[in-house]
C-alpha cells in the first residue's frame, strides 16, 4: 500500500499544470537536440543549469529528465533517416535503420523505435519506483567508510567502463580529483590550488567545468566537420508496424529492455553501452546473422528499447546513493546541489515529493514522447536541413548568458573557454571527457567521507577493511580492475611475443 500511496502522492505532484507543462517542455527540447546531430543531452543540460536555479527543485528535475530520455528517442529520428546518429546511443541504430529507410520502410523502424522506447521507458520506470525504495533504505545503514568504498567502487567502474585506453580514463579521473579539490578547504580553511586568484577560493563551478567540456568542446569539434546532410526520404508514410513487424520485434525488445534496465544501473554504463550490447545480442541470437546491417527491424527494435531502458534506470544509483553513473546524472546532481539539495537516501524521506514526482513524471513524459514523436516526423525532417553553422552561434551566445548569470563573473566565462579549449585537445587525444566529470562531482564526496570515517576511527585505516560492506565494495573494485587489466597486459605480451 505505501507504493501506491506514493505513486499517488507523485502523479498528484508530477500532474500540476506547471510541472506538466516543464516535463513537456523537457521531452519536446530533448527530441529537437536527439535529432539535431552535435548538441546532445549532456551539452544542452549544461547548458540550462544556471536557469534551474530559478525553477522550484521538483520542475527543474523533472525538465531535465525529460530532456535525458527525451533526447534517446529523437536520436533514432536521424539516425534513421539520414545515417548521422543525432545522440552517441543511436550509433548502432544506422546499421539497420538507414537500411530500411533506402528499402522503402522508414516509417515501420521510426514506428518500432518509438513503440519499443515508449514500452523499455514504461518499464524502466516501474523498476525504479519498486527497486529504488529499498535500495535507499541499504544506504541509511551506509556509514562514511562504506560511503567511501562506494565512490570508489564507482570511480572505478567509470574507468573501466570507459572507451578506449584504461590508462587515459583513470589519468581523466584523476584529473577530475584534482579540479575537484581547487578552493578552500572547509575543515582547515587553507586554500589549496588556487594560484592567489579570489575567483578560485570558492573552487571551480560545477556548471563552468561542464559547459566548458561538453558545450564549447563540442562546438569546436562540430565545426570542424563538414556538413553533408543529405535527407533520404522527405515524406515518411506508414510508420505503423506491419504484423510481420511486431512478430519480429517483440522478442528484441523485450530482451533489449531487460539487458538496458540492468546496465543503466551500472557506473559507466548507461544508455550507450546498453544500445551496442543490445544489438550485439541480437545478431548473435538471430538465426540469420547475415541480415543485420541488410535492414533487420530487430536491429532497430532491440538497441533503441536498451538505450531508453538504460537511460532511465540510471536514475536509481543517482537517486538513492547520492553516486551518479554516467556524465548525465553528474549533471543532475549538480542541478540538485545548486537547489541546495544533498543527493542520497534521505531525499526519499525529506523530499518525498520530490522523488515520486520526478518518477512519476517520466511516465508522463514517456507518453508525450510517443505523441509528440510519430506526428512531428515530418517537423524533425525539416529541421535536419538547418546548417550547423547557423545553430552554433545561437548555442554560444546562451552557453556564455548561463555561465555568466551563476556569478556574475567574467572570469567564469573565461574559465569555462579554458574547459573548452582542454575538452578539445582532449578529444583529439582520444580521452573521454565523461569519467573526468565524474571525478570532478564524486572527488569532493570522496575526500569528505574519508576524513569522517578516519575521524570516527581515531586515525585507524583498518576500518575500511574491518567493516564488511565497505570490504565488500573495495574487493569489488580491485576485481573490477583485474579484470579490466588482464586482457590488455596478454595482448602486450602476445605483441612482445610476435616480436
Amino acid at each position: 500500500m505505501d507504493m501506491f500511496h506514493n505513486l499517488l502522492l507523485g502523479f498528484g505532484v508530477a500532474s500540476t499544470l506547471q510541472n506538466l507543462i516543464y516535463c513537456f517542455f523537457g521531452t519536446l527540447l530533448g527530441t529537437l537536440i536527439g535529432v539535431l546531430p552535435g548538441i546532445g543531452p549532456t551539452a544542452t543540460i549544461a547548458m540550462l543549469l544556471p536557469i534551474t536555479f530559478t525553477l522550484p527543485p521538483v520542475s527543474a528535475l523533472i525538465m531535465l529528465a525529460g530532456i535525458y530520455y527525451g533526447a534517446q528517442y529523437g536520436g533514432s529520428t536521424t539516425s534513421i533517416l539520414v545515417n548521422l546518429p543525432g545522440e552517441a546511443t543511436s550509433v548502432v541504430t544506422c546499421l539497420d535503420g538507414y537500411a530500411m529507410a533506402r528499402q522503402g520502410r522508414a516509417g515501420p523502424a521510426l514506428g518500432i523505435a518509438a513503440l519499443g522506447s515508449f514500452f523499455a521507458g514504461c518499464v524502466a520506470t516501474l523498476l525504479i519506483a519498486f527497486f529504488a525504495p529499498p535500495l535507499a533504505e541499504v544506504a541509511f545503514k551506509f556509514g562514511p567508510a562504506e560511503y567511501f568504498s562506494l565512490i570508489v567502487l564507482g570511480l572505478i567502474a567509470a574507468i573501466v567502463m570507459a572507451r578506449g585506453s584504461l590508462l587515459k580514463a583513470m589519468a581523466m579521473v584523476l584529473l577530475g580529483l584534482l579540479l575537484g579539490i581547487v578552493g578552500t578547504d572547509v575543515t582547515s580553511g587553507i586554500k589549496r590550488f588556487t594560484f592567489s586568484l579570489a575567483d578560485l577560493s570558492d573552487g571551480i563551478g560545477f556548471v563552468t567545468v561542464a559547459m566548458g567540456m561538453f558545450g564549447f568542446a563540442e562546438i569546436i569539434n562540430n565545426l570542424e566537420l563538414k556538413e553533408k546532410r543529405a535527407v533520404f526520404t522527405s515524406h515518411v508514410h506508414g510508420l505503423m508496424p506491419t504484423r510481420a513487424d511486431f512478430l519480429a520485434s517483440w522478442k528484441p525488445v523485450l530482451r533489449g529492455t531487460a539487458l538496458g534496465s540492468f546496465l543503466g544501473i551500472l557506473p559507466g554504463g548507461g544508455a550507450i553501452l546498453s544500445s551496442f550490447a543490445s544489438y550485439t545480442m541480437e545478431k548473435r541470437l538471430a538465426k540469420d546473422p547475415s541480415r543485420f546491417g541488410q535492414g533487420a527491424i530487430e536491429g532497430v527494435a532491440g538497441p533503441e528499447s536498451a538505450n531508453n531502458a538504460g537511460a532511465q534506470t540510471s536514475f536509481i544509483p543517482m537517486l538513492t546513493l547520492g553516486i551518479p553513473p554516467n556524465s548525465v546524472m553528474a549533471l543532475m546532481v549538480g542541478a540538485m546541489i545548486i537547489q541546495g539539495i544533498i543527493p542520497g537516501p534521505q531525499v526519499m524521506t525529506e523530499r518525498p515529493e520530490l522523488f515520486w514526482g520526478l518518477i512519476a513524471s517520466m511516465w508522463l513524459g514517456n507518453l508525450m514522447l510517443v505523441v509528440l514523436n510519430l506526428p512531428l516526423i515530418g517537423l524533425w525532417v525539416r529541421l535536419l536541413t538547418v546548417p550547423y553553422r547557423l545553430l552554433y552561434p545561437a548555442i554560444l551566445m546562451f552557453c556564455c548568458i548561463g555561465v555568466y548569470s551563476m556569478n556574475n563573473s567574467s572570469f567564469d566565462v573565461i574559465l569555462t573557454a579554458c574547459f573548452g579549449l582542454l575538452g578539445y585537445v582532449l578529444s583529439k587525444l582520444d580521452c573521454e571527457p565523461a569519467p573526468l566529470l565524474l571525478g570532478f562531482i564524486l572527488g569532493p564526496m570522496l575526500e569528505e567521507h574519508l576524513r569522517r570515517a578516519m575521524l570516527y576511527s581515531r586515525g585507524d585505516p583498518s576500518v575500511f577493511f574491518t567493516r564488511p560492506l565497505s570490504l565488500a565494495l573495495l574487493l569489488a573494485a580491485v576485481g573490477m580492475l583485474f579484470l579490466a587489466v588482464i586482457p590488455t597486459v596478454s595482448r602486450t605480451r602476445n605483441e612482445a611475443f610476435r616480436e
